[in-house]
């Protein structure tokens, strides 16, 4: 039978039919460009500067398929372009490249049915956002966030009725600076007000708004999500006109404006709220119990307020789907029972996060807190909670992340911390802990990253755990201070090689660490703490640590050479060791980034190598109590930050380096106990900053530099020990800020300067913090700090008398003035010195007697009056029954000398 005979008409039309779907189909899949469109897609490109080439495909007839821009899949007509930097590390290389310039061309406009414009998280370097943008009156979703726009936002952009999401977050990361975007009208949002649902304004300027913003976004009727973050608000109004609504608002962010006020009460109206953030606002008053009434809200963020006060109100504890809580650094105080005691009656309460940090919470912590079963962040760091940790705490499997740190916790840590399986950062710093922990505590810690304990030095805290014990976990970080986990340096330290930062600080290890230890851990280590163990042995030579910043190995036995370990360090701590022989001539080349280098208290020796002045970064150099001999480098021309210099008591020999002069910076130079001779050289004059200068114990002449009276910020000058001669010039009390002079064992001749109370700093300062700073960053506070406001000219060939001003230096401590040939009489008014601690006038040419007002002085806990010419009876009050401090003065009588005065005879006969 011939087949075309059979096919009837409808076959034809089917077969039309289906050909036809097909057709549209395959063009449904793949719409083809509108040339008009496409013109104007490439005078946006055109005026564009693409670094990245990001725009390489906006090439050809085709427009639809080019990168970023879609059209729609029925008419071909472009709806969508989505240009946002894909790389979103900000100030990264990568981020600054992928950033697209230049100007947004007007040809948009003709894009007549677009609907989606992202142009975010590039640099229009300062661009207003052009007006033409309000006339695209197609577009739903606008994204123009941090991309480095200013100046007013436009008004037209209230044209945009379709418009439902409008994002122009204005923080810059811009090369140029940043860029102020502001609204001093906010009368266009009125035009958006049927369809806007998501609007982000952050770091947008309206403090030109005044206090109408909050009823101009009111009015935004479908609105469910607000940010306005660090906008520069100045009020936040405690109440809303009835015409108001935000009665669909989910999301509310506020944070980092100046709202200075309590939490008002129209937010508990917002019923729909599921997340508000209203951190860094200065938030003051309680936390209102009206938060009850907020029954969807799941992120709660009231941090960093310092106003906010009180106890933590129990009706949080109440709301069913809260998952994020943050209250720290605030002012809250009190117990937390009864807002944990709430979550253990809500059964389903679905806490994730609770940072309640940096309060004034007390007590101790509760056994509910084991009811918040799903939670996995738990910061209670930074109050005043004590006593142990509870049992309950085990309950909690779900947790990643536990601080306890900074409390007064001085308890046992209980075996319930032992269970976290997924527990990555653990810190129990700076509490009080006693007790000994052990292998259960750790068992189960498979995932642990981050552990961090300490307690005080004189506590009892020990890891007693076996010396070949494995542990489940591999650390990046670990922080162990003022806990026995030695004498050995155990297996289960071993085996963490991954680590980024060591601190194991005040441990009890003696023994040797394995030089296999430091080799493994050294590509990755950033911070390297071992201090205040007595860990002996030697360090490995030779090794690189290129991540390595600080290196502090101080107080312990460590013997050995200088490690010559290549690092990018800036600080280095090897003091208080065994360290011995030279330090290398390259010392530059293998640390090129140092700043700051302590190297004192060890037994180097050789010359100090002049490569040290290649380091141009040095602040800090600590060589004291060391052996090294020669000169000091004359080479500090090189560098230009150092601050501090402290190569006191070694062997070093020569001249003060004229170079110093170069070391603009120069705060504190501590050269003392040495073999130094000569001047003090004149360049100095050029180091203006110095507060400090200890030269005391060398071979040093002539006589004092007048320029001295130019250093303003001369906190100390000690030049004990040394062969300067000629009179204390008059210039040296102009220098207003010395609190200590030490001029004592020299060849000073002539009087004390009349005008000694001119040094107002020892009259009346109180700035001594600063002066143990300047002092401590070059290891030498506990030295010098018996030393605050004292004068001590004694050993030398001072005459005359003791001068009537002296007693104006009212915040005195120590006075000597012994062994010189000072006559005259003790002041009449000493008490007026009420703050004197020492007083030594002893071996000189004193005469007449000792005033009754010296009794006065209350805080005085040393004299020395010995071998003058002191006369009549020793005052009754005076509290010092040592002979020797009034021997050597002949005519001196009573107690407790044995030589009585004749009014105590004639009262006997």
């Amino acid at each position: 039978m011939d087949l075309k005979l059979k096919l009837r008409p409808s076959f034809f039309v089917f077969s039309f039919l289906v050909f036809t779907f097909l057709l549209n189909f395959v063009s449904a899949s793949n719409p083809k460009c509108i040339s008009t469109e496409r013109e104007a897609l490439l005078s946006f490109k055109q005026s564009l500067t693409d670094l990245s080439g990001r725009l390489s495909s906006w090439s050809g007839p085709d427009c639809c398929s080019w990168t970023g821009v879609l059209c729609d899949a029925r008419t071909s007509q472009v709806v969508k372009i989505d240009l946002r930097n894909p790389n979103q590390i900000v100030n990264s290389d990568e981020y600054k490249k992928g950033c697209l310039r230049g100007k947004i061309h007007p040809s948009l406009t003709r894009l007549k049915f677009l609907s989606y414009l992202d142009l975010s998280s590039n640099d229009f370097n300062g661009l207003e956002i052009p007006e033409f943008i309000g006339h695209i009156v197609s577009l739903k979703y606008l994204n123009l966030s941090s991309s480095s726009f200013s100046g007013e936002i436009p008004a037209v952009l209230g044209n945009l009725t379709k418009l439902e999401s409008l994002d122009l977050y204005a923080e810059s990361f811009s090369d140029s600076g940043t860029f102020a975007l502001r609204s001093s009208n906010l009368a266009w949002l009125s035009g958006l007000s049927s369809s806007l649902t998501h609007i982000n304004m952050g770091y947008v300027n309206l403090s030109g708004v005044g206090e109408a913003w909050l009823e101009s976004f009111s009015r935004v009727s479908k609105l469910k999500e607000l940010h306005l973050f660090n906008c520069q608000i100045k009020n936040l109004p405690l109440s809303l006109s009835s015409s108001a609504n935000l009665k669909l608002l989910e999301v509310l962010d506020l944070s980092e404006n100046s709202l200075n006020s309590p939490i008002p009460n129209w937010l508990f109206g917002l019923t729909s709220l599921r997340k508000l953030f209203l951190r860094w606002d200065f938030l003051q008053g309680s936390i209102p119990s009206g938060f009850k009434n907020l029954k969807l809200l799941e992120t709660l963020d009231l941090s960093n307020n310092l106003g906010l006060q009180g106890e933590i109100p129990s009706v949080l504890g109440d709301l069913p789907q809260l998952k994020y809580l943050d209250l720290s650094a605030n002012e809250l105080n009190g117990q937390i029972n009864g807002f944990l005691d709430a979550f253990s009656r809500n059964k389903g309460n679905s806490l994730v996060f609770l940072d309640l940090s940096s309060n004034k919470l007390a007590g101790t912590l509760p056994e509910s807190l084991g009811a918040l079963r799903k939670l996995q962040i738990l910061d209670l760091s930074s109050n005043s909670f004590t006593g142990s940790v509870p049992s309950s705490i085990g309950n909690m499997a779900s947790l990643k992340k536990l601080d306890l740190s900074y409390n007064a916790m001085n308890g046992a840590i209980g075996e319930g911390l032992g269970k976290f399986e997924e527990l990555v950062d653990l810190n129990l710093m700076a509490n009080t802990w006693e007790g000994v922990l052990q292998k259960s505590h750790f068992l189960n810690l498979r995932s642990l990253k981050t552990f961090r304990l300490t307690t005080e030095p004189n506590r009892a805290l020990v890891l007693n755990l076996p010396s070949s014990w494995i542990p489940p976990f591999r650390l990046d970080s670990i922080q162990i201070e003022n806990c026995k986990i030695g004498p050995e340096f155990p297996m289960w330290l071993q085996v963490q090689t991954k680590l980024n930062s060591v601190t194991l600080r005040n441990t009890g290890i003696e023994d040797a660490i394995p030089e296999s230890w430091f080799a493994r851990i050294s590509s990755d280590v950033t911070y390297l703490v071992l201090a205040n163990n007595r860990i002996k042995g030697k360090l490995p030579q030779n090794l690189s640590f290129p991540k390595l910043n600080t290196i502090d190995l101080s107080s312990n036995s460590f013997q050995g050479s200088f490690p010559l370990w290549s690092t990018n360090a800036t600080e280095l701590r090897l003091y208080e060791n065994n360290f011995s022989g030279p330090l290398p001539r390259n010392i530059d080349v293998l640390m090129p980034r140092m700043e700051k280098l302590y190297l004192f208290s060890n037994s180097f020796t050789g010359a100090i190598p002049s490569s040290l002045c290649e380091i141009s970064g040095l602040q800090i150099l600590s060589l004291r109590k060391n052996r090294f001999s020669g000169s000091f480098p004359n080479c500090w021309h090189r560098s230009f930050m150092s601050w501090g210099i402290d190569v006191s008591e070694n062997n070093l020999s020569g001249q003060i380096p004229e170079s110093l002069g170069a070391l603009r910076s120069l705060s504190v130079l501590l050269l003392n106990q040495n073999a130094l001779e000569g001047k003090i050289p004149d360049t100095l004059q050029n180091c203006s900053g110095l507060t400090n200068i200890d030269l005391g114990g060398n071979k040093l002449t002539g006589k004092l530099p007048p320029w001295l009276r130019n250093l303003f910020s001369l906190y100390m000058l000690r030049l004990q020990g040394n062969s300067f001669t000629g009179p204390i010039p008059d210039d040296l009390c102009s220098v207003e800020n010395l609190h200590i002079l030490d001029l004592s064992g020299n060849k000073f001749s002539g009087p004390i300067p009349k005008c000694i109370s001119n040094l107002t700093a020892i009259a009346r300062s109180k700035s001594f913090e600063v002066f143990q700073n300047l002092v401590f960053i070059v290891t030498r506070a506990r030295e010098y700090q018996d030393l605050v406001y004292s004068i001590n000219l004694s050993g030398n060939n001072m005459n005359g008398e003791i001068p009537g001003g002296i007693l104006g230096l009212t915040n005195l401590r120590i006075l000597n003035l012994s062994r010189n040939s000072i006559a005259g009489r003790i002041p009449e008014k000493i008490s007026e010195l009420g703050r004197l601690e020492t007083l030594d006038l002893s071996r000189n040419k004193i005469s007449g007697a000792i005033p009754q007002s010296l009794a006065a002085i209350s805080s005085l806990q040393r004299l020395n009056l010995s071998y003058n010419k002191l006369e009549g009876s020793i005052p009754k009050l005076l509290k010092f029954q040592d002979q020797s401090i009034y021997i050597g003065n002949a005519l001196l009588c009573g107690k407790p000398l044995p030589k009585k005065c004749p009014k105590d005879i004639n009262s006997r006969l």
